[in-house]
């Protein structure tokens, strides 16, 4: 008898813990603080209790697992009658459920659809940074269904249905008319094959049909498909105008929206976006026609925040995940964490996210104040776009650098860190790309005075950190080139974030922010900028406190 000999592995040492069941909230320093200065301090116990739920093994877990498992399309039921629907894993469900009860999809608005009070958005954004940490996917559906109630204010009485189910506490996944359910979701559809950003190149038309109209036409991309209703753009005999379509008809039976197929994605793919013909599809007009643009750019303007905010929350991620394995991971005698080169990548990586998480916590407080402040409501408009484009683009390569740091660890599917490398682009494309971000703010500052006028207290106000070797610029000067354009965004969104860290953080990390990101160009690869050895350990305190 032959016996086979044993390989047993030997047993695993000088490798970093899991990163998991933590707190995300109070582990977190820069976001505490950032809370806290822009009124929402008083909402740390109930922000921990959720940092704490969301940095669970078991939710780590339902992450990836809603990743693994992709959704899939189902046209046709076993008798050939359409289905047109998405089935996902429970995972998703699981996710969805854990941010609805949480308010993520509704936190800011009130039951008849009139916006909360302060802090609400502060709160909601500390919320959805923790959440998108962990998996973002899942929070496409509950950004657009968040952004919908604020167009949907062009038809009072849509509005007043609509809010009663979508600010409740229950998710529910089945398919049935939205009427029915307990609570409901909310998606939207706007660009085209022929036309993609430029909406207005849209070719689906509308006919009115009595007090509703019918839909012909495609989309190229139908976000989170299994929503129960839409926002989408067609063209009505006025011009351009939002439709509101559900998924059913009023009569109860399937609208006339044809699931084409799934998008099969880079990342995002726990999150169905999929192709879609509107065969006759029965839709009610949200706002005048040809106003259409000028009714769901209130959607976008905070979608458009929350891209923001989860690039935030994957560079935060990206950062724990390093700054935890190089404290445990020894090499050459010492632990990583205390080589100099690798202190000052971290530290560098670290002062990136204290930015960031500084300018949309405050663009956060902006959304708050908007509708009473015309100062606040001219940061928004001003920063939003500054914000995303800076933020979202940072995301990809910052999370490489972190995956870096872990070596072959951080480039295997069982870290954290592939999926949020894959998830980092989408947001920087999605709701207009870095060209478009850099266009809007341009046009907010040609056509804006309040916008323009604050820009240049923005820079005034600074000049003091800043110092008289850097160049402040006049916004009409450097805007003047579009060419140029996203060099001077870039200064903007680097100086507002400067601006918004003196609030938050000690002076030796807003004064090595300012000379490393707005004096200078921040160097191509991190850890090149000299950040001094006792602001590198301010930094990764900060981030990640030593157990």
């Amino acid at each position: 008898m032959n016996t086979l000999l044993r390989f047993d592995t030997p047993d695993a040492f000088n490798q970093s813990p899991p990163y998991e069941n933590i707190d995300l909230f109070s582990s977190d320093m820069p976001l505490r603080e950032a809370v806290k200065a822009n009124g929402a301090g008083h909402e740390a116990p109930a922000l921990a209790d959720f940092g704490r739920q969301w940095g669970t093994a078991e939710m780590f877990a339902l992450a990836r697992r809603a990743n693994e498992n992709t959704p899939k399309l189902y046209i046709f039921d076993p008798k050939g009658f359409r289905r047109d629907v998405v089935e996902f894993h429970p995972a998703y469900h699981d996710l969805m459920r854990a941010s609805i009860a949480a308010g993520l999809h509704a936190s800011t608005w009130t039951p008849s659809g009139e916006r909360a009070a302060p802090p609400a958005e502060v709160a909601r954004a500390a919320r959805y940074y923790m959440a998108a940490q962990v998996e973002s996917g899942h929070l496409c559906p509950i950004t657009m269904t968040r952004a919908a109630l604020a167009p949907l204010a062009a038809d009072p009485a849509l509005l007043a249905r609509v809010a009663a189910k979508v600010v409740t506490a229950s998710y529910d996944p089945v398919f049935r008319p939205w009427w029915e359910k307990p609570g409901m979701t909310l998606g939207m559809g706007m660009t085209e094959k022929q036309g993609g950003t430029d909406v207005r190149a849209n070719i689906t038309t509308a006919t009115p049909s009595g007090d509703f109209y019918t839909i012909v036409g495609h989309k190229w991309f139908l976000s989170a498909p299994m929503c129960d209703a839409f926002l989408v753009l067609a063209q009505a005999p006025g011009g351009l105008t939002c439709f509101f379509v559900p998924r059913f008809r009023p009569d109860g039976s399937v609208n006339a929206l044809r699931l084409q197929r799934l998008k099969d994605k880079l990342g995002n793919r726990s999150n169905a976006s999929s192709e879609v013909e509107f065969a006759g599809a029965f839709g009610l007009r949200v706002g005048d026609e040809g106003a259409g643009v000028r009714t769901i750019i209130q959607m976008v303007q905070l979608t458009r925040l929350d891209c923001g905010l989860a690039s935030a929350g994957f560079m935060r991620m990206a950062l724990a995940q390093a700054v935890h394995h190089c404290r445990y991971r020894s090499v050459f005698q010492r632990h990583l964490y205390d080589q100099p080169m690798m202190r000052a990548v971290l530290a560098d990586l670290a002062l990136e996210v204290e930015g960031a998480v500084a300018l949309i916590m405050r663009l956060s407080r902006a959304f708050d104040h908007a509708a009473t402040d015309p100062r606040e409501a001219a940061y928004a408009r001003l920063v939003t776009p500054a914000a995303k484009y800076w933020i979202c683009k940072t995301a990809p390569s910052f999370i490489y650098e972190a995956m870096e740091c872990l070596g072959g660890n951080g480039y295997v599917e069982e870290s954290v860190l592939p999926r949020l490398y894959r998830e980092a682009p989408v947001n920087a494309i999605w709701e207009g790309s870095g060209n478009v971000m850099c266009l809007d703010v341009l046009r907010a500052l040609r056509r804006d005075t309040e916008a323009a006028d604050f820009f240049g207290e923005l820079a005034r106000t600074a000049s003091p950190l800043i110092g008289k070797e850097a160049e402040i610029f006049e916004p009409m000067n450097d805007f003047a080139s579009e060419a140029n354009a996203r060099i001077t965004v870039g200064k903007l969104a680097t100086l507002a974030a400067a601006a918004a860290l003196e609030a938050t953080a000690p002076s030796t990390v807003t004064e090595t922010f300012v000379r490393t990101r707005v004096v200078q160009r921040h160097a191509a690869l991190y850890g090149a900028d000299g950040v001094e050895p006792r602001t590198a350990e301010t930094l990764l305190q900060r981030a990640l406190p030593d157990a």
